[in-house]
C-alpha cells in the first residue's frame, strides 16, 4: 500500500495542526506487520499485527456498552501477565456475531500463537513457546456481519513473513493506516521522558472518526512503551489518564461495541522498579502518557466524519467535575449547536439551551458564556457591548473555543468535539455501500 507522505504530513484543515506527525522511530521489543487481507475487496492494508518478541506487560480499558464485540469478550478472558501479540483487523467489528464470532477468535489465537512460536524458533536463540491465551485482538468495522475468518487465516503466513523488527516513521504510519475505517488520516503521537535517570519512549496509534462518544474508553487506541512497568501500575495509569483524554471527546454521541484503549510495556528500558502510582519517579511518565493520549484523542475529533471545525468546550467554576462534564457533553452532543457551528452562525442561544437541558443546578445571575475572547453572557445577561458581526467573523475559524462559567464552585472540565455537516450524513448513509 503506497503512502503519499506529502499529503499525510500537511494539514488538510484550514488552521489545523492535526496533520502534523511526529517522528516515531524504533522502540525496543515491538515488531510490526501490516498487510491486506482483502477485507475491503481491494489492496489497502486492513490487517495489522503488533508482535512483542519477549512478551509485554499490558492493561486495557473497554467500552461500557451492554453489547460488546466478540474480540473484547476474548480479551477479557486473558489473565496472563504477558502477551505476545495484538492482532487488529478493520472492516468487520466481530460484534453481534455470537458463538461463531467468538470461536473465530479462539481459532485465530491458536493459529497466531503457533505461527509466532515458529517465528521464535527461526529468529531467537532462546525461543518462547507462545500460547493462544497470550494473544489479544482489536476489531473495527461493520456490526453484525459474519467475521471473515477464512480471509484472515489465509493471510497469516504473509503477516508473519512481513514482521519488521526495526521500526521507523513509515512502518508506524503504515500500521496506523491499516487500522482505519472512515478515518481520512492516520493518528500517531509520541513522547520521550525519564523514569528516574532512565530515558523511556511512549508511542501511540489510534483510529476513530465516527461512532465516537466516550464511556470508559472510545475508539481503538494502542500505546507502546519500552518502560519497565507492571500490569497493575499500567492499569492504574491508564484509568487515571483516560478521564480527561479519550473520555473527554465526542464526535456524534454514539459509543461503539468495540471501544478499546490498551497500553503495552516491553520492559526493555533500564528504569528502577515502580512500586506505586504515587512513586515520584513515575510522575514525568504519567504526564507524558496523558499528553500522548490527549494528542490522539484530539486527532480523532479533528478527523471526525465530515468535520470542518474543531471545537473545545471549557466549563469552569462548577460544584463538581461531574457537573462540568455533563454541561460540556450537553453542548458537544447537541445537533443544534453542532449545525450552528458548521454554518458559522454565532447562535449563542443554542449554548444556553444546552446548558439548561444538562440538568445541572445553576444560579442564572452568575452564568457567563464566551466564544473565544468574545464575551457574550455576563452575570446571566447579554453583554451590553456584544457585537454579533465580530463573533460571526470569529466563527469562520477552524478552531472554535466555547467558555462557560457557572460560578458555583472551583471544578472544571474540557470537552472536545466537532461540527455536524452534510458530509457526516453522506458518509454514514453510504457506509456499507
Amino acid at each position: 500500500m503506497g503512502i503519499n507522505f506529502k499529503n499525510l504530513f500537511t494539514s488538510q484543515k484550514n488552521k489545523s495542526k492535526m496533520g502534523d506527525y511526529q517522528n516515531l522511530d524504533h522502540i525496543d521489543g515491538v515488531a510490526i506487520s501490516s498487510i491486506s487481507a482483502n477485507l475491503y475487496n481491494n489492496s489497502r492494508d486492513d490487517l495489522v499485527m503488533f508482535y512483542f518478541r519477549d512478551g509485554a506487560n499490558h492493561a486495557s480499558v473497554y467500552t461500557q456498552s451492554k453489547i460488546i464485540s466478540e474480540n473484547i469478550k476474548w480479551n477479557l478472558s486473558i489473565k496472563n501477565e504477558k502477551v505476545f501479540s495484538l492482532l487488529v483487523n478493520t472492516r468487520n467489528a466481530n460484534a453481534f456475531t455470537g458463538l461463531k464470532g467468538f470461536q473465530s477468535m479462539q481459532k485465530l489465537a491458536e493459529l497466531v500463537s503457533l505461527g509466532l512460536t515458529e517465528k521464535q524458533k527461526e529468529d531467537d536463540n532462546n525461543p518462547f513457546e507462545i500460547t493462544s491465551d497470550q494473544i489479544l485482538f482489536g476489531c473495527t468495522g461493520t456490526i453484525g456481519e459474519p467475521y471473515p475468518f477464512e480471509k484472515i487465516k489465509k493471510k497469516l503466513p504473509e503477516l508473519f513473513d512481513q514482521i519488521k523488527y526495526t521500526q521507523n516513521k513509515y512502518i508506524w504510519t503504515k500500521a496506523a493506516l491499516g487500522i482505519m475505517t472512515t478515518d481520512t488520516k492516520p493518528k500517531l503521537a509520541m513522547a520521550e521522558c525519564n523514569i528516574g535517570s532512565s530515558r523511556v519512549k511512549i508511542y501511540g496509534v489510534a483510529k476513530g472518526s465516527g461512532m465516537i462518544q466516550p464511556n470508559m474508553a472510545t475508539t481503538l487506541c494502542y500505546i507502546f512503551t519500552d518502560a519497565k512497568i507492571s500490569n497493575d501500575i499500567l492499569k492504574k495509569l491508564l484509568v487515571k489518564n483516560i478521564s480527561n483524554t479519550f473520555n473527554a471527546i465526542s464526535c456524534d454521541g454514539d459509543t461503539s461495541t468495540n471501544d478499546m484503549v490498551a497500553i503495552f510495556s516491553t520492559n526493555k528500558a533500564t528504569n528502577q522498579k515502580i512500586n506505586s502510582i504515587s512513586d515520584k519517579k513515575i510522575l514525568e511518565f504519567d504526564e507524558n502518557l496523558n499528553q500522548v493520549l490527549l494528542d490522539l484523542a484530539k486527532r480523532v475529533v479533528a478527523d471526525g466524519e465530515g468535520a470542518s471545525k474543531f471545537v473545545t468546550i471549557n466549563v469552569n467554576n462548577c460544584s463538581t467535575e461531574s457537573d462540568a462534564k455533563k454541561i460540556g457533553f450537553s453542548i458537544a452532543n447537541s445537533p443544534l449547536v453542532k449545525t450552528a457551528i458548521a454554518g458559522e452562525d454565532p447562535n449563542w442561544g443554542r449554548i444556553i439551551m444546552a446548558i439548561g437541558k444538562s440538568g445541572i443546578d445553576l444560579d442564572l445571575s452568575k452564568l457567563s458564556v464566551k466564544f473565544g475572547e468574545h464575551k457574550i453572557i455576563i452575570n446571566g445577561k447579554l453583554n451590553d457591548k456584544y457585537e454579533e458581526n465580530d463573533v460571526k467573523e470569529y466563527m469562520k475559524n477552524y478552531a472554535i473555543d466555547i467558555h462557560v462559567g457557572i460560578s458555583t464552585g472551583k471544578k472544571k472540565f474540557t470537552t472536545y468535539t466537532m461540527d455536524l455537516t452534510k458530509k457526516y450524513i453522506e458518509i454514514n448513509a453510504d457506509y456499507r455501500s
